[in-house]
């Protein structure tokens, strides 16, 4: 995929989310979309485009699969938050890899119903639930935490999670501080529901303990 050219940048960095799955999804579908060029030109919508990608595979239906990808590139982007970063970051492995663009458009098919909607009622508002170091602090220790529960084999749980995780993913890309407060809400009472009173997060804690150790 080629990044946009400099004069197209600054409109590619302001099309709404279906706008950029329609950039995507063009093209011979079997080429394979490199994260690189796909982050490129997005300026403060990166994060949100990276999770977005990131969560893809939670949807696949086969049991185990689909959290084991997505969970820890979730926990990454989580933790590149928690210090603080203003742009994501990749290893040269992941950068030069990506999903094919017949998978951008199924997903992009497969969400339109819910795009539609989203984008009668989202805009750019309360930025300081974006910006503000507390904030991304806040986002990522839940980004964090849903990206561990999302990796346990939690049954039926990974389409909740993916779900979930695509609202702090078209918050961050529509630049919508109202819709990432709901995200917020919505992932403190899962990571209570499904972390704390289930004991998973405490039992891969103990998991990762004993390895240490």
């Amino acid at each position: 995929m080629t990044p946009p050219a400099d004069q197209d940048r600054h409109e590619y960095r302001e099309a709404g989310t279906r706008a950029l799955l329609d950039v995507f999804a063009a093209g011979n579908p079997d080429e394979q979309l490199r994260m690189g060029d796909v982050l490129h030109g997005l300026g403060d919508r990166s994060f949100g485009m990276l999770l977005f990608v990131s969560t893809i595979p939670a949807f696949i239906p086969i049991p185990g699969v689909g959290g084991a990808i997505s969970g820890p590139l979730v926990i990454l982007i989580g933790l590149q938050l928690l210090i603080g970063l203003r742009q994501p970051w990749l290893p040269k492995f992941l950068a030069r890899r990506g999903p094919h663009r017949h998978a951008m458009a199924r997903f992009r098919d497969l969400l339109a119903p819910w795009l539609t909607r989203l984008e009668k009622v989202v805009k750019p508002r309360l930025p300081v639930l974006l910006d503000h170091r507390v904030a991304d602090l806040f986002t990522g220790v839940l980004l964090v935490l849903l990206g561990l529960l999302l990796s346990l084999p939690i049954p039926f749980t990974n389409y909740l999670f993916g779900a979930l995780l695509l609202l702090f993913a078209f918050a961050l890309l529509e630049r919508d501080g109202w819709l990432m407060a709901v995200a917020w809400a919505a992932g403190v009472i899962a990571i209570a529901v499904f972390g704390v009173l289930s004991g998973s997060l405490a039992t891969a804690a103990a998991g990762w303990i004993d390895m240490l150790f």
